[in-house]
């Protein structure tokens, strides 16, 4: 699968919350997941597949509602693309929040290696 192709596919998956089957489908076991920085509930880094799988466990167990979400175009150079990722969701206990955050991803042998997210 091409970058472009994977990148396709990720957004696809990924605008419907289906975020576990993009991972399944799209990444390496030996996938890294970098954060903007550690917070209380999620470490900087992540290694593998079975931990990003975890904090995205983490993650949607905070969720009490998705109202939208939405990705922009990929921009894709050779290997790596990157996306703007827009959430508006409510977290629990909290108000209603808007998140935006770039997304970029690098890939290898089909598969994505690593996704970083800036703020």
């Amino acid at each position: 699968m091409t970058t472009a192709a994977i990148a396709a596919r990720l957004i696809e998956l990924c605008s419907k919350g289906d975020f576990e089957a993009a991972q399944k489908e799209l990444y390496a076991e030996n996938a890294v997941s970098i954060e903007p920085y550690a917070t209380p509930a999620f470490e900087k880094e992540t290694h593998g597949l079975k931990g990003i799988y975890a904090k995205g466990e983490k993650f949607e167990s905070m969720v009490e509602k998705y109202h939208d979400i939405s990705f922009s175009q990929p921009l894709v150079a050779g290997k790596s693309f990157t996306v703007v990722l827009n959430m508006d969701l409510t977290m629990k206990g909290q108000d209603r929040m808007q998140m935006s955050e770039i997304c970029v991803y690098v890939t290898k042998d089909g598969k994505i290696i690593s996704e970083q997210f800036f703020m």
